[in-house]
């Protein structure tokens, strides 16, 4: 029997009158493909209104009102020192956040705050499910501004979704043309406003203009454009889904008192359409209308239950709610509920929040301490910092007359706005010398002055008597004193003076 090119036949000999059906392998291959990939599908989100609908434009308004104006904000630091409140100052290595200032060996602190965020991120989604990722994630963020100006040009979801299948006019040109316009400018505008984190802004911004800004401000302004434009723009839902390891991470960080967007399925089900004066005997109270799912920016059913796409941004709440009222039901069939609760109704017990538990008790006392210990150290911190080292290489000098000379390298470092004279001293050897390369050998001890805000670095020496027979080497005290409020600043060290 022939078989067609791609096919395989088969016919066992002991059962002639039975055929298997002829595989397709091309075909099988086909319909596997089919299965495990499909192609993104656009999701126009209907307008939400109600009570979360405003705290994300809430959210929205201030976390963008911070991003876009904390770099025009000024603070006066002193002639020396740039007056912009918060500005990352790689030439100098400075971090200015208003009244404070961190230098690079100061990083620890720049570390407490990152481990603060982490343990605050953890809490509340401990307490709250995935209340960044729906309220304050910048994705979500730059997601919602950019649906609400696709929004405004070409109109609420069923205009949008008769403009996608409607025939490229010029009106519908002119409409895709301004939203990607409009889109485009706040892209540039997100990638303008980082870089003025790293520049001074009005120093800066002209100088875009006229092509004299530092070649590093366009490209990180390119680059924040491009992302900003493309992820908010059309990839939205897929880098919550595909690109972001927090729906994977946060699994750990709930348990079955955390609270969470939740279809009530014990008060919905079974759904169904329904008429003005039907009975709500043996039946649930959701309608099947579908409003949840046309006002989801992940494009979801809320009630098929917990799924990695929902951002917990509670806008079904405020479409069900709605509906609720409209058919003189309670509001809260899709509500903040915790899976205890949820069992407890199934069982018929009472419900409660129980918001303190070991977990949430642990991450708040990890922050108290973390900030405790951060408080007392950036309270305690000087503005004054000695290093030394010693000389390696040769580890010491004898002079002509029998005493010993140490080499070291002083480092002090100023850390106020203003210029500061120091005087220099040595503890721990008896008829010791010191002597400042540069400073006259007479001025005993050696008067420093150092910048505003800055390090000097200078070579001294230490003369001594040769150490006791037996004895290699002695502790030193190095001391600066600021001679004009009297602050010190000392650090430890040795004197070598070879074996006898």
């Amino acid at each position: 029997m022939d078989s067609k090119p791609g096919s395989i036949m088969q016919a066992p000999l002991n059962a002639p009158h039975k055929m298997v059906e002829a595989i397709d392998v091309e075909a099988v291959n086909r319909a596997e493909t089919r299965q495990l990939f499909e192609s993104r599908k656009s999701i126009h989100p209907k307008l939400a209104r109600g009570f979360f609908r405003r705290i994300k434009w809430a959210a929205l308004i201030a976390m963008l009102g911070i991003y876009y104006i904390l770099p025009w904000i000024r603070w006066d630091r002193g002639p020396s020192a740039p007056s912009q409140a918060v500005l990352v100052d790689f030439p100098h290595q400075r971090f200015y956040f208003f009244f404070i200032e961190i230098w690079p060996q100061e990083v620890y602190y720049i570390t407490g705050l990152l481990i603060l965020a982490a343990v605050g991120l953890f809490l509340a989604t401990s307490l709250f499910g995935r209340v960044w990722c729906g309220f304050a994630c910048p994705q979500t963020i730059w997601t919602d501004l950019f649906i609400a100006v696709e929004r405004f040009v070409e109109g609420d979801r069923n205009k949008r979704l008769k403009l996608e299948r409607a025939p490229w006019t010029a009106g519908k040109v002119t409409k895709k043309i301004f939203k990607h316009a409009i889109w485009i400018l706040i892209a540039m505008a997100t990638g303008g406003a980082w870089i003025f984190y790293f520049h001074d802004a009005p120093t800066l911004l002209p100088q875009l203009f006229v092509l004299e800004a530092p070649l590093t401000a366009y490209v990180f302004m390119a680059l924040l454009t491009g992302t900003t434009y493309l992820l908010a723009g059309f990839a939205r839902e897929q880098v919550c889904t595909f690109m972001c390891p927090w729906p994977r991470i946060q699994a750990a960080m709930i348990d079955e008192n955390s609270l969470n967007v939740m279809y009530r399925s014990d008060r919905g089900e079974p759904r169904g359409s329904h008429k003005s004066g039907d009975s709500w005997e043996e039946r649930g109270h959701c309608i099947d209308c579908k409003q949840c799912v046309a006002v989801c920016p992940m494009g979801i059913d809320i009630r098929d239950g917990d799924q990695l796409e929902c951002i917990q941004c509670a806008l079904c709440i405020d479409a069900c709610n709605a509906v609720m009222t409209k058919i003189d039901l309670p509001k809260g069939l899709i509500a903040y509920d915790t899976d205890k609760n949820f069992a407890a109704r199934a069982a018929g017990q009472k419900t409660k929040y129980n918001l303190l538990r070991f977990r949430t008790v642990m991450y708040v006392a990890i922050l108290v301490l973390v900030s405790g210990i951060m408080v007392f150290g950036f309270s305690n911190r000087t503005v004054l910092e000695l290093n030394i080292q010693r000389d390696r290489n040769p580890l010491f000098v004898t002079l002509s007359d029998g005493r010993v000379r140490n080499g070291y390298t002083v480092k002090i470092l100023n850390k106020k706005s203003t210029e500061r004279t120091f005087s220099l001293t040595v503890e721990g050897l008896k008829s010791a010398g010191i002597r400042v390369i540069g400073f006259p050998e007479n001025q005993t001890p050696p008067q420093i002055t150092v910048k505003p805000d800055s390090i000097r670095a200078l070579r001294a020496f230490i003369t001594s008597p040769a150490l006791e027979p037996g004895v290699s080497s002695a502790p030193i005290t190095f001391i600066i004193t600021d001679i004009g409020d009297q602050t010190t600043a000392l650090t430890k060290n040795v004197f070598v003076g070879g074996k006898q």
